[in-house]
């Protein structure tokens, strides 16, 4: 008699997400008033920084000593526009850590009293390479510092 039983199976596990609130500015949006393409990269930005400030404040420090954390690629995929006091938030995630190299995932939601909370609009990712300041203008890779590994570890 054949078994036709199957093993059980466990549902994924959900990353843990860095979360960076943001509400939309005029400044942000163009003439026909939707926000240009390019914001939604440096929100990218602006999201690593926080989490740099809010779980590797000690990272912070080596930056304004010899370390540099390098954009080595960046992408963005958008499915829906945004307006002005759109309230949005980026969910960040390590996607690796391979060496000197870093990437990050970023998922794009609305948030706040949007009807639409919690639909993702945006979807992204980073590759960040942590270097050292060697010599002026020459950067050797290294590993990132002990304390921004164990932070973005968290969020694996």
């Amino acid at each position: 008699m054949l078994d036709r039983s199957f093993p059980e199976q466990k549902a994924p596990t959900k990353k843990r997400q860095f979360i960076w609130h943001h509400c939309i500015s005029f400044e942000e949006t163009n003439v026909m008033g939707n926000v240009y393409f390019t914001r939604h990269l440096s929100w990218q930005g602006k999201c690593r920084e926080m989490f740099l400030k809010a779980h590797a404040p000690g990272t912070l420090d080596e930056l304004s000593d010899d370390l540099r954390l390098v954009t080595l690629s960046v992408n963005c995929n958008y499915f829906d526009e945004l307006v002005a006091f759109d309230d949005i938030a980026l969910q960040m995630s390590l996607a690796h850590l391979n060496q000197h190299r870093i990437g990050l995932d970023f998922a794009y939601v609305r948030s706040g009293d949007d009807p639409r909370s919690g639909e993702r609009f945006a979807q992204g990712f980073q590759e960040v390479g942590c270097m050292r300041l060697v010599a002026p203008r020459r950067l050797m890779p290294c590993s990132p510092p002990s304390e921004l590994q164990q932070a973005l570890n968290e969020f694996a």
